[in-house]
């Protein structure tokens, strides 16, 4: 059974390998974003009111975020297992999460943090030519992920169950570890 976490700071490949791992693994690859953009797609009752707050330009709640992957992790198809990426992104929802995934026998096997240096993340984000990717934009927003994202490798490092990965290499190889790592 395969149930991981994948962290690393916008530009690492997080979306990248967790959709070439989930097919590996033939579990869902599961990210907040699509989860939002889903719910609120449907009209589901919780994407409904996520739509309030994204409307607003508001960040979603946690707690709303923790029942749309609740709702998310007891479909069918993500009993056998599901690749989480982006969320969480600090210590407080990780904590949350433990909970969720503690109260519907779910447990993390492995937190997979793809580990990129910052030049090599700002050149591959700058290389997408995206209308908000400007250098100062990019700076900035690897600033936020030090500061609110990255003492989660510490906290699942103290927990025994982060596992880092060179994501400085190609996209094959950094699968092949990937593959390694849930087949170990």
């Amino acid at each position: 059974m395969t149930r991981l976490i994948f962290l690393g700071p916008p530009g690492a490949g997080k979306g990248t390998q967790a959709t070439l791992l989930s097919k590996f693994c033939q579990v869902p690859h599961i990210s907040t974003g699509d989860i939002l953009r889903s719910a609120v797609a449907e009209k589901t009752d919780l994407g409904q009111k996520a739509e309030a707050f994204m409307s607003a330009g508001e960040l979603v709640p946690d707690e709303l975020i923790l029942d749309l992957i609740l709702e998310r992790l007891s479909q069918s198809d993500a009993v056998q297992g599901w690749i989480l990426d982006g969320f969480p992104r600090n210590v407080p929802q990780a904590q949350f999460l433990d909970g969720l995934l503690e109260k519907i026998s779910q447990p993390c096997e492995f937190v997979v943090n793809l580990d990129v240096p910052d030049e090599v993340l700002l050149s591959r984000l700058l290389s997408r030519g995206r209308q908000d990717d400007s250098e100062d934009v990019i700076r900035n927003r690897l600033v936020v992920y030090r500061q609110q994202t990255e003492p989660l490798i510490d906290f699942y490092r103290s927990r025994q169950q982060l596992v880092s990965v060179d994501g400085n290499q190609t996209v094959e190889v950094v699968t092949s570890e990937l593959q390694k790592v849930v087949t170990a």
